[in-house]
């Protein structure tokens, strides 16, 4: 017979904690939540379930075991990001948090940055991006742009606003995550004027916020090389 889940000592979720405040006292001392110790059941061990009622503890925990250590001004940018994932997501994987980790470290000091993106592709027959993009004196950008599908018209805006253009030579999507709301990974490549190939990453749970970030990603790359090269 199948045990439900929610059943006292035996259930899959007797030692499982997903509350923010049960979770840090949990980490703190076990003892403060559960009264019995999950080995003696036969049980693995406490499970942190991150969720958007997670708190910074548990967060800070399981990226730890996961081996990524943040000091606490980058932590409070990775945090944010959770919140956004969990916020569209029951449950937070490892996968989710690897994805995660990996967009937000990988970006360096941009000089584009997608701040907004709006898409009335469901209401519209040709769908139109708006992306938003400050500049160097921290300004904004706004700039919308018609195209053959979703993708297509948010790299022509993101085109509208950027001081440098490479022409697309790879376009790739992947599922990083498990579920029906798992978390798409785009990935691209662009060539610049000179020949040179700049790689860009993005990751959403909507494919085409995916796609524009990592168009920006790698436009990023590019204006860094390029001025790298000038410096030179």
């Amino acid at each position: 017979m199948t045990v439900q889940a929610n059943k006292s000592i035996v259930g899959a979720n007797a030692f499982a904690h997903s509350s923010g405040i049960h979770q840090d006292g949990v980490l703190k001392a076990r003892d403060t939540y559960e009264i019995i110790d999950p080995a003696d059941v036969g049980a693995a061990g406490s499970e942190i379930i991150l969720s958007a009622r997670s708190g910074h503890a548990a967060l800070r925990h399981r990226l730890g075991e996961l081996g990524y250590t943040f000091e606490d001004a980058e932590f409070d940018e990775v945090y944010n990001r959770f919140l956004e994932i969990a916020d569209q997501k029951k449950e937070v994987y490892d996968e989710d948090l690897e994805s995660m980790v990996q967009s937000v470290s990988a970006t360096s000091p941009p000089s584009t940055r997608l701040m907004r993106f709006r898409s009335p592709a469901a209401i519209r027959s040709s769908p139109r991006q708006r992306p938003r993009s400050p500049t160097r004196a921290a300004r904004s950008t706004w700039s919308a742009s018609t195209g053959t599908g979703p993708v297509d018209a948010a790299y022509k805006a993101i085109d509208q606003v950027v001081s440098v253009h490479g022409d697309l030579q790879e376009f790739a999507v992947k599922a990083v995550t498990r579920g029906i709301d798992a978390i798409g990974e785009v990935t691209v490549r662009i060539q610049s004027d000179d020949g040179r190939i700049f790689t860009g990453r993005g990751a959403d749970n909507d494919i085409i916020v995916s796609s524009a970030k990592a168009y920006v990603n790698a436009i990023n790359r590019m204006i860094q090389t390029a001025r790298q090269h000038e410096g030179a």
